[in-house]
């Protein structure tokens, strides 16, 4: 059978194939949806075992140089790297709703009592220099501040309602949600074995180059994600527990509530640092006035030490990524996917910017041409 007989035949297959599914396009959308429910369980899985994969990596180093013995690997320590990530994750949320948020609801209850006496102070004060704030006194007049701060604690509450409803009541988010973590736990065992599976399959169906180029930018992403996450976790972690440290020795008030924003908005950069800073101002302000300068100068010089003895240690050029082209990534990931966006979009920006740099420079070397600035 000649070539253009197989093409022939090709279309009049496709054509075929796509007149039977617009006239059974219910049927086939119903049937998509049961394929999308069956597969779901799968993607939760692997995207539960790529995230946990970069702290169960570095479980596997850690206990590779302890009990470091002839013909041992990171290998033979898969399944007790994999516990101890599980009972890391367990004791950190378990910290979390002992700890972390009993203190910051009583942070931003104090914050409210604070503001009801303090803002009226500073209306008047202003009022008697003559200042013309009869915007911000009807605000404030009609604004609610205990109705707000209720219903952002009553709505943390119900959000967890929510959450802990839904997978209790709801079957089928319980089979996916327990699924999910099974697959993950399979996936995170046997991963050497997949990822030669894997590359068996893509040197058996396409092209050796084809599958060289596939291999090459999964484990671009793979690296770059990792780096990523694992060096921005741990330097989270430093800043905000530096920044605590600081503000509690010199005796600022809301140094935990500061703590926990500063080493949450760290993840996005250049933004994260600013807001942090300017919104601990905003509360420090709030309470004590004649402390606020010295909150500034605090803050920004253990920002400073961090981000200048601390940070390039911890995370350095993690992702290879300038500081014009990390700005555009979270400028366009927060426009469509908003913080997650922020933190996703810089990794990503990172393997594309290799990526066409990479093919960039080939076709360059292929011309015989170089660019100099």
């Amino acid at each position: 059978m000649g070539k253009e007989t197989k093409k022939i035949l090709g279309f009049i297959a496709f054509g075929v194939a796509l007149y039977a599914v617009l006239m059974n396009f219910g049927a086939v959308i119903g049937a998509l949806k049961d394929l999308w429910g069956l597969i779901i369980p799968v993607i939760a899985g692997l995207i539960i075992a790529f995230v946990i994969n970069v702290p169960m990596k570095a479980f596997e180093k850690l206990y590779a140089k302890i009990f470091n013995r002839r013909g041992k690997s990171e290998r033979n320590f898969y399944g007790i790297s994999l516990l101890s990530t599980f009972v890391c994750i367990i004791l950190v949320f378990y910290l979390m709703f002992t700890l972390l948020i009993p203190e910051l609801i009583s942070s931003l209850t104090s914050v409210y009592a604070a503001a009801e006496v303090k803002v009226p102070q500073w209306i008047d004060y202003l009022s008697s220099r003559e200042w013309n704030i009869d915007i911000v006194t009807d605000w404030f007049k009609d604004f609610d501040f205990k109705s707000l701060l209720g219903g952002a604690i009553g709505g943390m509450g119900t959000v967890m309602d929510s959450i802990v409803g839904i997978t209790t009541s709801t079957v089928s988010g319980v089979v996916t949600a327990a699924f999910g973590i099974i697959i993950a736990i399979y996936v995170l065992l046997s991963k050497d074995d997949l990822s030669r599976q894997s590359k068996k399959v893509l040197y058996g169906y396409l092209k050796k180059p084809v599958a060289d180029k596939i291999c090459r930018i999964a484990n671009m992403v793979n690296d770059t994600y990792t780096k990523f996450f694992s060096g921005q976790c741990v330097e989270a972690a430093i800043l905000g527990f530096l920044i605590f440290i600081s503000l509690t020795i010199f005796k600022m008030p809301y140094a935990g509530l500061i703590g926990v924003m500063t080493a949450i908005l760290s993840f996005i950069p250049y933004i994260g640092a600013f807001l942090s800073c300017f919104i601990g101002a905003l509360l420090v302000l709030l309470l004590y006035p004649d402390k606020v300068i010295l909150f500034i100068i605090v803050y920004q010089v253990a920002q400073f030490i961090e981000n200048q003895f601390i940070y390039p240690h911890v995370v350095g050029n993690s992702v290879g990524l300038s500081a014009l082209w990390t700005l555009v990534a979270v400028l366009v990931g927060g426009n469509f996917f908003g913080l997650l966006g922020m933190i996703f979009f810089i990794p990503l920006t990172a393997v594309l910017y290799s990526l066409v740099s990479g093919n960039v420079n080939d076709k360059l070397d292929k011309k015989g041409l170089t660019v100099k600035s």
